[in-house]
């Protein structure tokens, strides 16, 4: 029997896990959103998984939209409602964590749960064979793509990142949106069974709740072309 990862810091993982699939871009962020909006209802952290029915790009919440357009090829543009720079979701491994009111990585600050992230992941390759490290320090070439240099805490293969993230906290508790960037013939699966061992499914996801906010938020550019 499978053995979740321990946290970085406290108990083995007592998680529900969400396997979504591929998904619209817009429906993708409005569901981890939704995820936030409902996770004190759902009372344990959630860890989702999720793909792209069509290779697009999501930018930070405050980022603007000119900066944006001028930087990617990639279409559509979605904005997220958590922080960080440009993500390309063009074959990428898409997850998020959301995490009820008063659990200790929401009481957290935004650069422990950073790291404590990155730290979880760390440990899913490790379990691969495969050897990564968390940035020291910081190297930005490029201002506002979020996989051009590296944030500290970042994880990296071989001096490149190839592990971001994005958080949000607000009452609703604490949603972190993940990106990695696989980089050559690593086995997807044998990384999500690193990861979530054998954690209960969640049964019942915010499903009309996210088809509201992708018709509402999403797909709009009142929401998207804010800035």
């Amino acid at each position: 029997m499978r053995n979740p990862i321990p946290l970085p810091n406290g108990p083995m993982m007592n998680w529900l896990v969400l396997h979504s699939g591929p998904g619209e871009p817009a429906y993708n962020m409005a569901l981890d959103e939704a995820l936030l909006e409902f996770i004190g209802d759902i009372g344990q952290p959630v860890l989702r998984f999720y793909e792209w029915t069509e290779p697009c790009a999501t930018f930070g919440y405050s980022q603007k939209i000119a900066d944006i357009e001028s930087t990617t090829i990639l279409r559509p543009l979605i904005r997220r409602c958590t922080g960080g720079g440009l993500v390309p979701h063009d074959g990428d491994w898409t997850y998020s964590l959301t995490f009820p009111p008063g659990h200790e990585w929401t009481s957290s600050s935004a650069t422990q749960s950073y790291r404590h992230t990155h730290a979880l992941l760390q440990k899913a390759f490790t379990a691969m064979g495969v050897k990564t490290e968390l940035a020291d320090c910081c190297q930005r070439p490029k201002p506002g793509e979020c996989f051009e240099g590296f944030e500290l805490h970042d994880l990296l293969y071989h001096s490149k990142k190839i592990a971001g993230a994005a958080q949000r906290r607000n009452r609703f508790g604490l949603l972190i949106q993940g990106s990695v960037q696989p980089l050559g013939d690593w086995p997807l699966q044998d990384w999500l069974n690193a990861l979530t061992g054998d954690c209960p499914k969640l049964e019942e996801p915010p499903g009309t709740r996210a088809e509201e906010l992708t018709t509402t938020k999403y797909t709009l550019d009142s929401h998207n072309r804010k800035r």
